[in-house]
């Protein structure tokens, strides 16, 4: 009973410090939240040490090949609407089709930050993977690149004849934004006069 007891006890410390280590990590992931520039410039060193791994190995081509699938998948989930109207045109909030129509948010399939997270965690498995030679997998490169860089052309052509075709832009880049309250000035010129 002593042994069942003990194992029971040291059971619940590790799992009472794998939770004090999630809650840990997810304060610092929370912090990072506002921080994308920095997010992303992070994530972009860790894929150029990957590169540069398989580079160095020269193997783990499937690896990254599975790693570009990934990623692909992720990009079409970040560029497509929450609903997507050519599914369900009737479900949901619409995007505008005409100048007229009410302004309506891009709303993301895939945030941003799950983005970051998911393309982060998919380039630190990798890299780990390649420590491993069970998942160096004798292919011939070339191909999976030429078919890697099909794939990526023809969804991308079906994903922006999908913007084009229901009206919207998946990045806020050159967008209007609110700039707060106007100059007071006009508004106190017509106040004084109507005093008069």
């Amino acid at each position: 009973m002593e042994g069942t007891g003990g194992a029971n006890g040291a059971s619940a410390a590790t799992l009472d410090q794998w939770r004090q280590f999630s809650r840990l990590f997810q304060f610092y992931l929370d912090k990072t939240t506002p921080h994308a520039l920095y997010r992303w410039i992070g994530t972009a060193i860790l894929a150029f040490l990957f590169m540069l791994r398989v580079y160095y190995i020269q193997g783990f081509y499937i690896i990254t090949y599975g790693l570009g699938i990934y990623i692909l998948n992720l990009l079409i989930g970040f560029l497509s609407p929450l609903v997507d109207p050519e599914v369900d045109p009737t479900d949901g909030p619409m995007l505008p089709t005409k100048g007229s129509d009410e302004f309506k948010p891009f709303i993301r399939r895939l945030p941003e930050f799950k983005f970051w997270y998911a393309v982060t965690k998919a380039f630190v498995i990798s890299f780990l993977m390649t420590f491993f030679s069970m998942f160096d997998v004798p292919v011939f490169w070339p191909i999976l690149l030429c078919y890697w860089f099909v794939l990526f052309t023809l969804t991308m052509k079906r994903q922006i004849m999908h913007m084009i075709k229901y009206k919207y832009v998946p990045f806020s880049i050159g967008k209007q934004k609110y700039s707060g309250k106007k100059s007071s000035s006009a508004g106190s010129s017509n106040g004084g006069s109507r005093a008069d």
